[in-house]
C-alpha cells in the first residue's frame, strides 16, 4: 500500500508553514518601508499633474503636425512617381 509518511507529511506542513512565514516578513517589511515613504504634498501632486497634461498634449500636438507633414511629403513624393 501506498501511504505519505511521516517524513513526507512534514515537509508538505513545513513548506506551507515556510510559505506563511515568507509572506508574513514580506508583508511586515512592505509595512515598514511604507512608512519611510515621504510623500509629496496635495499642491504639489497637483502642480506636477498640470505640468504632465501640458507636456502630453503640447506633445501630441506635435506629432500631430510632423505626422501632417511627412503625410503630404509622402503623397507628393508618390504623385512625382506616378507621373509620367
Amino acid at each position: 500500500m501506498a501511504g505519505v509518511t511521516v517524513a513526507e507529511n512534514q515537509n508538505a506542513l513545513s513548506g506551507v508553514t515556510s510559505f506563511f512565514d515568507r509572506a508574513r516578513a514580506y508583508f511586515a517589511d512592505l509595512r515598514a518601508e511604507m512608512r519611510r515613504v515621504t510623500w509629496p504634498a496635495g499642491k504639489q501632486v497637483r502642480a506636477t499633474t498640470a505640468v504632465v497634461i501640458v507636456a502630453v498634449f503640447l506633445f501630441a500636438f506635435y506629432f500631430a503636425v510632423v505626422d501632417m507633414l511627412f503625410g503630404k511629403l509622402i503623397t507628393q513624393i508618390f504623385q512625382a512617381l506616378t507621373r509620367r
